[in-house]
């Protein structure tokens, strides 16, 4: 499927010319790890466009085995201190090079990783997780389509300011919720447009930004695109807005749930396919509900819902993540499905064309590409095996008692992915062993520590 040109976007010849003016003097030559971040080297641009295009660049195993803290982590079966952390290779996807307009003199690629000696892919790599999902939804005939609703909370500290006060007393830059406020949105506009401008410079089409429901809170979102496109977008999106909140002297954070007074955030995930001519395949003449829809769409549904609890790791990664859960909240507690009802798990929008799948339970601090592949993976399976989704609810699922509910817990949602066999067959048993480590991970790290909370409840009353 052919695309119209983006702005900031640039091929090779562009960008040795860029290089020879001296226009472009460093590469960021980065791939998402698995917690979502950007990783890799700064390359000058004479040796990116002599050397590197040609093979690539090293860097470290260990980059897809390590903690937040960067903390080698034992028990991966992809690399240990008993191999060494060896190398991969990073082999830039040309498709993605583009001006990194917030940054001076500078242009940044995503890359694929490869294995060390041979051209295989590193099978734990998000990207390539993602990418093999879409291969096989191509091979089929469908090209998935979405877009990532990605929510943040804005702050007057600096990063450097919260990490002084430990995180404490931090204050949003809003002092009240701003759900589509104006006045309170021109406030934050010098970083929030900022961000905008910068996006839209550096190949990434944005539609809007709004006030969301927490004080200091906004949403950005982005033009919906492939979800292979959809994915690199938002992980840039995501880096590009910390360094200019950084640039402006505040600080910004994703995580699902900062405080528990306030809204947490989302990164509300929208679905469709369409056929390798650009022709949405979801719509149809068969009255679903208030819809009019094709078979693939009731089955897609099908699919997701009936596997979203052994996926939803991949969707809240952390402890925290699952204290945005909250009845009230519009966080779905429930998995249900409805029209335009944002009480539900699964919301359906749009008419003819536009009809698309909208899942509310992935937060903001979920690794894009781990949460469209597994997506991909589940209304794959609907269709291949036709399932069927319950009926519609109609109503306020947060008041339902009889609805499947989405895990409360990381420990929870972990005991569902292990369990699943099916997660297994369709991501591939090594990958999902190595991300069940991941989370597991993250849970003891959590529960090994004490938190203030606790201090402040028992250090003198227990």
């Amino acid at each position: 499927m052919a695309k119209s040109p983006v702005r900031g976007m640039l091929d090779v010849e562009a960008l040795k010319q860029l290089v020879k003016d001296e226009e472009i003097e460093t590469i960021l030559t980065v791939f998402p790890d698995i917690y979502g971040r950007l990783m890799g080297k700064r390359i000058t641009g004479d040796f990116f466009v002599n050397d590197v295009l040609g093979k690539g660049v090293h860097a470290c195993d260990y980059l897809l085995a390590c903690d937040m803290e960067m903390d080698p982590v034992p028990g991966y079966s992809f690399t240990s201190w008993a191999s060494g952390y060896g190398d991969f290779r990073l082999i830039p996807d040309l498709s993605t090079l583009r001006i990194a307009s917030w940054l001076e003199k500078t242009a940044i690629v995503l890359c694929d990783l490869l294995n060390e000696e041979e051209d295989i892919p590193v099978e734990v790599a998000p990207r390539n997780i993602l990418k093999k999902q879409v291969e096989i939804a191509r091979s089929l005939g469908y090209t998935p389509m979405g877009a990532s609703e990605l929510e943040l909370y804005v702050f007057t500290d600096s990063y450097e300011t919260a990490r002084h006060k430990r995180y404490q007393d931090l204050e949003p830059i809003g002092g009240y919720i701003e759900d589509y406020h104006i006045f309170q949105g021109t406030k934050e506009e010098f970083v929030i447009g900022a961000i905008r401008k910068h996006l839209e410079r550096s190949g990434i089409p944005v539609e809007f930004s709004k006030g969301e429901w927490g004080p200091g809170q906004q949403e950005i979102n982005l033009r919906y695109t492939d979800f292979l496109e959809m994915c690199d977008r938002h992980t840039l999106y995501k880096h590009l807005a910390k360094e200019v909140a950084w640039q402006n002297n505040v600080a910004i954070t994703f995580m699902a749930k900062w405080d528990e007074r306030y809204a947490g955030s989302s990164m509300h995930l929208h679905a469709s396919l369409w056929d390798a001519n650009g022709k949405p395949l979801f719509c149809g003449e068969e009255t679903f509900g208030p819809v009019h829809s094709s078979p693939l769409f009731r089955w897609f549904l099908g699919g997701w819902m009936t596997h979203i609890r052994e996926i939803f790791p991949f969707y809240a990664p952390y402890p925290t993540s699952y204290k945005r859960y909250v009845a009230g909240s519009f966080a779905p507690t429930g998995i249900a499905w409805s029209y335009d009802n944002r009480t539900a798990g699964f919301r359906i929008l749009g008419h003819g064309p536009s009809l698309r799948l909208e899942c509310r339970a992935p937060g903001a601090d979920a690794n894009p590409y781990l949460a469209f592949a597994v997506t991909l993976a589940a209304g794959l399976d609907g269709i291949k095996n036709q399932i069927e989704p319950p009926p519609m609810f109609e109503g306020d699922v947060y008041e339902a008692r009889d609805l499947p509910h989405v895990p409360f817990s990381l420990n929870e949602a972990i005991h569902q992915l292990d369990q699943s066999q099916w997660a297994r067959s369709v991501l591939g048993a090594d990958v999902v062993e190595h991300y069940l480590h991941f989370f597991r991970t993250e849970q003891r790290k959590f529960d090994e520590v004490v938190t203030s909370w606790e201090r402040e409840r028992y250090f003198e009353r227990a």
